[in-house]
């Protein structure tokens, strides 16, 4: 027999898990032995099949809006309650993606984009973290982890998507803040950028010229980008706080 003790189990709690990028990093953390809270918006039969897939046991299903601050803090407590006390690892994968051209929409609707966008990917991402942040403080975690998905489109540009753009640049900002933040209680915070990769949302926007974009000539799998977040959460990674990761395959460098 091995004298090698397994890792421990790790609570994981992973928004905007019910399919694509969320649903291929919930299923990285809990094929290397981690209990995962699979947060879900509104896609709760979506969820459930990410639920179901994961390796293990232990897992739990979280449902809520994270735009609303009310609903966020309930999230982490769920999910807290639920994986037994404690959570090691935030992955804020939750956001949406409205199209917006500004040649061509309403200014009405111009605003509502911009609002709707905010509230998810920046505010949304804020309020989880810092519920998140405060468990792992009040527990006293000492290896806490909070890894946010960002994009490529942050230094990029999205044209027809700019609040996208804009708020993923925040979220970059956000992590970095929270970094130094953070550091004194043991917690790394870190970011991964995407360029496109192969999900439902995205689909009907990969062309040809997309796929040019890479020299490799094709998009990212949903995998590759989950193994990113595998490795800023590992306690190797200590040292990459506050980094933003290019997981782009070279379609853009900076």
């Amino acid at each position: 027999m091995s004298d090698i003790a397994p890792p421990p189990r790790r609570g994981v709690l992973v928004t905007g898990a019910s399919r694509g990028i969320g649903r291929a990093v919930a299923t990285a953390f809990a094929a290397a032995g981690d209990r995962v809270a699979v947060h879900y918006a509104s896609r709760r039969e979506d969820a459930e099949a990410t639920l179901q897939g994961l390796a293990g046991d232990g897992h739990v299903l979280v449902g809520g809006d994270v735009s609303d601050p009310a609903a966020a803090a309930r999230i982490v407590d769920e999910a807290v309650a639920g994986l037994g006390g404690t959570l090691h690892v935030l992955v804020n994968n939750a956001a949406v993606n409205l199209a917006q051209p500004i040649a061509e929409i309403s200014y009405e609707d111009w605003q509502a984009v911009w609002e709707r966008t905010v509230a998810v990917n920046l505010t949304g991402t804020a309020n989880v973290s810092y519920c998140a942040a405060r468990h792992m403080i009040d527990a006293g975690v000492r290896d806490g982890r909070i890894v946010n998905v960002g994009s490529r489109g942050a230094y990029r540009g999205e044209p027809d998507h700019p609040a996208y753009g804009a708020t993923k640049a925040g979220v970059h900002a956000l992590g970095q803040s929270l970094a130094v933040a953070l550091a004194p209680h043991g917690i790394a915070v870190a970011s991964v950028a995407p360029g496109f990769v192969a999900t439902e949302r995205v689909a009907d926007r990969v062309t040809e010229e997309t796929l040019r974009q890479s020299p490799f000539g094709r998009v990212a799998r949903p995998e590759e980008i989950a193994a990113a977040v595998r490795h800023l959460a590992s306690p190797e990674a200590t040292w990459s706080s506050g980094a933003v990761l290019d997981v782009n395959g070279a379609s853009y460098l900076r």
